[in-house]
């Protein structure tokens, strides 16, 4: 085999790993094509997020609010229950987890994101290790 159809070869070859490596990758996420999140758009995404902040700074472990993104012309209705959980002080520093129960099309999801602020400043969302 010559050194230029040798190169062709292994060009090839690569491309289709890659390929196949890329269709595996969109095939496992699949799941995702049905669930609540995959019809938000980026104004439910900010009502949504204005709602968890809402939540996080009025309601009490335990007392849940509702969400839903009528009037943010989304032609698919989403419904959230938000609900503040696990609220922990450690001197000035005050974290707080949420429940958020998104449904959409007979479809539903869960998220728990963790919020942190100091003092009474903004909650952050906390990224998890």
């Amino acid at each position: 085999m010559s050194m230029r159809t040798r190169a062709a070869f292994r060009f090839t070859l690569g491309g289709l790993l890659l390929a196949s490596a890329v269709g595996a990758h969109a095939a496992n996420l699949g799941f995702l094509n049905d669930t609540p999140m995959s019809y938000m758009k980026q104004a439910d995404i900010d009502s949504l997020r204005a709602a968890a902040i809402d939540a996080l700074n009025k309601k009490q472990d335990s007392e849940t609010a509702a969400w839903n993104n009528d009037g943010l012309r989304n032609s698919t209705k989403i419904d959230a229950q938000i609900t503040p959980d696990a609220t922990s002080k450690t001197g000035d520093r005050t974290c707080r987890s949420l429940r958020v129960v998104l449904s959409a099309k007979g479809q539903s999801m869960n998220l728990n994101p963790q919020y942190c602020r100091e003092g009474s400043g903004s909650w952050v969302l906390q990224k998890k290790h």
